[in-house]
């Protein structure tokens, strides 16, 4: 029997935030509650962040307060600085992501920060959690690849999750911010990794940008990964990054893996139910791919002449 695989939701917050329109807080509410019922195990519930950044996460407390907590679903949420955290630590939640760059320039266009700056923020947020019990993640955003930089040099990519390591942080999602990665890169640097700091949580984050989002995810399953992330519908984006389109598809994903036997835990018939009521909630369709084709078993009937025929 394969090991158990983490499928971790994350279109509530990283799909929705770049929405044109605000999706309102009771749909948000309700599309949460059911996703809590799929068998995922971890959902990425909004972001504690400044309105102003972010409008279309304005009601952080009242979705994090309003849904139904499922017992072995992890609601994680994003904290960009010490008062989002103190915000979301106020709601109870499981985990804190936290989220900085491996390159200069993507961490000021998109935080207004360098690498260096964030870690000097992400210790005092972390002192703020001290005693809380809460998970303590970090995602480290352009593992990959920089779309301002290009090549970001897999030592400083391995040198900052040291720091963070250091400074307290559990878990490192490493990200493909923009969809630069690419399945030999993505092997290589999982492999060293889980190599090199075996007690640490390690999360795969894949953008399908250029299309490779599942060919780069099977690549960190080959190498050991088996913590997701992945956007119901293919929702995503990241709004300081040029060209990055939708985040892996969840149902995608959890589809590919059950077809080679892999156990997600996820039953993938509710989740594509979820999936199916996106286009209404967002206003347009979403680029899921199971969703619209069916899953890989669904069967058709056959050409009405060979039914004749065989009368």
């Amino acid at each position: 029997m394969s090991k158990r695989l983490y499928i971790q939701e994350v279109a509530t917050r990283d799909g929705f935030q770049i929405e044109p329109d605000f999706v309102p807080t009771a749909d948000k509410i309700a599309l949460i509650d059911r996703l809590s019922q799929t068998g995922l195990a971890k959902i990425e519930v909004t972001s504690f962040t400044s309105p102003k950044a972010i409008p279309n996460l304005r009601d952080a407390e009242e979705v994090m307060r309003g849904i139904r907590r499922v017992p072995g679903v992890e609601y994680t949420v994003l904290v960009p600085n010490v008062k989002g955290c103190e915000r979301a630590l106020a709601c109870a939640v499981d985990e804190i992501n936290l989220v900085m760059s491996a390159s200069d320039t993507h961490g000021l266009a998109n935080l207004r920060m360098t690498p260096e700056q964030s870690l000097a923020q992400f210790r005092e947020i972390i002192e703020v959690t001290r005693g809380s019990g809460v998970f303590v993640n970090a995602s480290l955003s352009t593992t990959f690849g920089c779309p301002f930089e290009g090549e970001v040099p897999e030592p400083r990519v391995y040198e900052l999750v040291q720091r963070l390591l250091e400074i307290g942080v559990q878990g490192i999602t490493l990200c493909d911010t923009t969809g630069m990665a690419d399945p030999t890169q993505v092997e290589r640097i999982c492999r060293e990794a889980l190599s090199r700091w075996p007690d640490a949580v390690f999360t795969a984050h894949f953008h399908n940008t250029r299309g490779m989002g599942l060919a780069n995810a099977l690549a960190a399953l080959n190498a050991g990964i088996d913590r997701f992330d992945a956007s119901l519908g293919g929702l995503g984006g990241c709004p300081y990054a040029p060209g990055a389109s939708g985040n892996i598809c969840t149902e995608d994903l959890v589809h590919m893996f059950q077809r080679m036997g892999q156990a997600t835990g996820v039953d993938l018939d509710q989740l594509l139910q979820c999936a199916a009521s996106l286009p209404e909630l967002v206003g347009h369709e979403v680029p899921g791919s199971v969703l619209k084709a069916g899953k890989a078993d669904r069967r058709y009937p056959k050409p009405k002449w060979m039914q004749e025929a065989a009368v």
